[in-house]
């Protein structure tokens, strides 16, 4: 297991050699699937990566939450936030 995640820059040249072209050319497929993704997910939809997972927004509704350092309990409004549900053959992956 590697101690550090990949990076933009390491992902980028993966692409390129697995896709047989240049990095500009795997750049722009990187930069393109990440804009679609917010894109999407932003406006409420989802996406599903085939073999990687799930990328959807879900609604939070109104909740009491506590400040940790005052014990204050507060009134949190309701928002969204991004859920990933990760796709079966990912996990059998990565526990074989």
């Amino acid at each position: 297991m590697t101690a550090k995640p990949m990076t933009k820059t390491q992902l980028v040249a993966a692409l390129a050699e697995e896709m047989g072209s240049d990095k500009k050319t795997a750049t722009a497929a990187l930069d393109a699937v990440s804009e679609l993704v917010m894109r999407e997910v932003s406006s409420g939809g989802a996406v599903t990566l085939p073999g990687i997972g799930k990328i959807m927004c879900r609604a939070r509704p109104e909740r009491q939450v506590r400040n940790p350092a005052t014990g204050e309990t507060m009134t949190k409004p309701a928002d969204r936030a991004v859920k990933v549900t990760i796709a079966k053959a990912l996990k059998d992956a990565v526990n074989s």
